[in-house]
């Protein structure tokens, strides 16, 4: 079927970049100030981050759960969901990524692995690539009302969540490794291909 290649990943596209950045902005007025105890909590778990303890990383892994659940609820679910039926799937995999977390915060006597050096300085890089996300934002000419923050929005959350992770210390076993770590990444890399379209 010679035809199919003529399409692009706009072709796919169901809504509007003008659509899309216009929910974002209804969504953070909505919530507002929510993003600024959020930005703060994620610079507080930075600092944990650093402690290399099991109970540290307890708190960061639940504190990423219940911002794993909020943005697959409150924005995917509820809002992205109204605009392009996909979501609602992408959303499930946000709760499945917040069981995930949970479930490494809950268990008990879990050892925490410790990073190396290069791991460590990319976890590092990455959570604050996640924090100072909204600056993305900015430098597209958009305004701080359409700002895309941690625990707010699916980026952000994800990359900052990849980062923490790999400062933290990375799951033990490779099935926990690859789940805790891929849907991040889905996440991002469906992100990433949204954000082309709107610039092509």
């Amino acid at each position: 079927m010679p035809e199919w290649s003529t399409y692009t990943l706009s072709d796919f596209l169901m809504f509007s970049p003008r659509t899309y950045w216009r929910l974002v902005e209804l969504y953070n007025r909505d919530f507002w100030p929510l993003q600024l105890p959020l930005l703060a909590g994620g610079l507080a778990a930075l600092g944990l981050g650093a402690i290399r303890s099991a109970l540290a990383f307890r708190r960061i892994a639940l504190a990423l759960s219940a911002a794993w659940l909020w943005v697959g609820w409150a924005f995917l679910w509820e809002r992205y969901a109204t605009i392009n039926w996909a979501a609602k799937y992408v959303a499930l995999a946000f709760a499945v990524q917040a069981l995930l977390l949970a479930g490494m915060a809950l268990r008990p006597g879990q050892p925490v692995p410790q990073p190396g050096v290069a791991a460590r300085g990319l976890g590092g890089l990455f959570a604050a690539a996640g924090l100072v996300y909204p600056l993305l934002g900015l430098a597209l000419g958009r305004p701080w009302a359409q700002a895309e923050v941690f625990g707010m929005a699916p980026e952000p959350t994800a990359l900052f969540t990849l980062g923490l992770l790999l400062l933290c210390g990375q799951p033990s076993s490779v099935t926990g490794r690859a789940l805790v770590f891929y849907i991040p990444l889905l996440c991002l890399l469906l992100g990433a291909a949204t954000g082309w379209t709107f610039l092509n």
